[in-house]
Parts: C-alpha cells; sequence; structure tokens
C-alpha cells in the first residue's frame, strides 16, 4: 500500500507538471502568432532599405561619411540577443555556440572582443566565462519594441564614431518556422558595400538637400531597422523554441503517467493477489 500510495502521488505531481506546461505552450503560441506577423511584415523594408544603402555606399566615397569608413578591426563588438527567461529548448546555447566559435576562429584578427547582451541568458552566461560585456539591456528582445532599437542602435552609432569600436555584428537566431530557427551572424558597422563587378558603371547620385544630410539620416535608419530586425527575429524564435520545448515536455509527462499507471495497476493487482491468496489459505486452514 506504501508503493500504491507513493505512484499515486508521482503521478498526481506529474500531471500537475504537464498542465503547466501544456498552458504555457499554448500562450508561447499565442504569442508566436503576433511575433510572426510582425517580423514578415518588416523584413522586406529591412531588406529594401539595406539594398538602397548598400547601393548608395557604394557610388559614395567612404571617407564622406563615419559609418561607411573602413578601419583596422581592433575593437570588435558583438550584439548577442539572448531571453531573460529560460525553458525555451536549446534556443539560447545556439546563439552562444556562434558567439563562442567566432570569437574562437577569428580571435588573431582583432585586438579585444566586447559583447553588448540584450537577455538576462547570455548576460550571465558569458559574464561567469570572464567576457568583456560592454553593454547589458535586459526584456528588449522580448518586448521589441522600436522604441528600444532606436536606442540601441544611436548607443553603437556614437560608440562607433567615436572610435571605440572598428567592427560591430548583430548575434541572433533568424525565424525561419515554428519547426526551425537559425542563429547567425550579420555585420552591421561598417556598412558592407554591395560587390561590384570590374567594369559595371555605377550612375552617379544627384543629393537633395546634400549628400552629407542624406547620408546622416539614411544610414541612421539603417542602423536602427536592422536592430529592429534583428529584436523581431528573436522575439519569433525564442516563442518557437517554447512552444516546442513546452510541448516536448507534456509528451513525456503523458507518457511517464502512462508507464506510471502501468506500475500501479501491476502493484494493485498484486496486492489483490496476495490478498486472495492469504483468504484462501485462511479458509483451508479453518477447514482442517
Amino acid at each position: 500500500m506504501a508503493n500504491l500510495r507513493a505512484l499515486r502521488k508521482r503521478i498526481a505531481s506529474i500531471k500537475g507538471t504537464g498542465q503547466i506546461t501544456r498552458a504555457m505552450k499554448m500562450v508561447a503560441a499565442a504569442k508566436l502568432r503576433r511575433a510572426q506577423e510582425r517580423i514578415i511584415a518588416a523584413r522586406p523594408y529591412a531588406d529594401r532599405i539595406r539594398q538602397v544603402a548598400a547601393s548608395l555606399a557604394a557610388r559614395t566615397d567612404p571617407g564622406r561619411h563615419s559609418l561607411l569608413g573602413i578601419r583596422a578591426a581592433n575593437q570588435v563588438e558583438l550584439v548577442v540577443l539572448t531571453s531573460d527567461r529560460g525553458l525555451c529548448g536549446a534556443y539560447n546555447m545556439n546563439v552562444i555556440r556562434v558567439v563562442e566559435e567566432f570569437s574562437k576562429a577569428r580571435a588573431s584578427e582583432f585586438t579585444q572582443l566586447t559583447l553588448t547582451t540584450l537577455g538576462s541568458k547570455g548576460r550571465d552566461y558569458f559574464r561567469r566565462r570572464g567576457y568583456n560585456i560592454r553593454q547589458e539591456y535586459l526584456g528588449t528582445a522580448q518586448a521589441a519594441e522600436h522604441s528600444n532599437a532606436v536606442k540601441i542602435a544611436q548607443e553603437l552609432i556614437g560608440s562607433y564614431q567615436q572610435e571605440q569600436l572598428d567592427l560591430v555584428f548583430l548575434v541572433y537566431s533568424q525565424f525561419v518556422s515554428a519547426l526551425q530557427q537559425r542563429p547567425q551572424i550579420v555585420q552591421l558597422l561598417p556598412l558592407e558595400q554591395l560587390p561590384v563587378e570590374e567594369g559595371t558603371y555605377l550612375p552617379e547620385f544627384v543629393f537633395e538637400p546634400s549628400e552629407k544630410v542624406i547620408l546622416d539620416q539614411l544610414l541612421s535608419r539603417y542602423v536602427e531597422v536592422q536592430v529592429y530586425r534583428a529584436l523581431l527575429e528573436a522575439a519569433a524564435s525564442e516563442h518557437a523554441a517554447r512552444m516546442m520545448a513546452m510541448d516536448n515536455a507534456t509528451r513525456n509527462t503523458e507518457d511517464m503517467v502512462s508507464q506510471l499507471t502501468l506500475e500501479m495497476n501491476k502493484a494493485r493487482q498484486a496486492d489483490i493477489t496476495r490478498e486472495l491468496i492469504d483468504i484462501v489459505t485462511g479458509a483451508e486452514v479453518q477447514k482442517k
């Protein structure tokens, strides 16, 4: 009986856990639908402004604007987007792995590597391992608001223009589908120019009101949009990863309940058989 009571308590506990994971899956699915709509709507504009900015950079002297000039990559910064909460499978570790592979493979190319972390999971991981964290933001990746993207982008632009940073990359998880999120690293600053084949004629642009005004506004907007896109991609990827993780956890609880129920039934059957044997044995003793 003691064994049966322990099994019943364990089954009840696992069922309670299953109810929690099922609810978390439903919440993540609802958030994923909204996040997916936002990133699908934002991608065309982000891609187009990147093309326009790169095309303009190919026709402009890099010395005309600070965000176009290419310097020696002494100070490299990675802007790493992870989550503030767990229970999202391998989402965070996949992004972290990209950072570690980059730092090992290209360590000889730069003097110092710093990080700007968006999300507590990445911040805590890299802090424990001695990485140099220059800036940290909490709650921005999950909110994925344009105002947060503007604040982060302006801080990066200011640091780059003051030559505190020479090369800036975004590291985030690109949302492909609910089943697939692809971690990637993208150069943010300086702006990468479009490849131009030798002998290709590039028509000159006429700037109105002036080249400086156009470059200031367009390049600043370009950085803000790319940061905003990374926030949206990360938010959708996190919700998708959490939904799948909670779905797998719910399935596991159901399997465990089935297995424990079978064990409980076997134990109960054994107890009933033992009691019947005792009754029959007692009856036979009384006959004698």
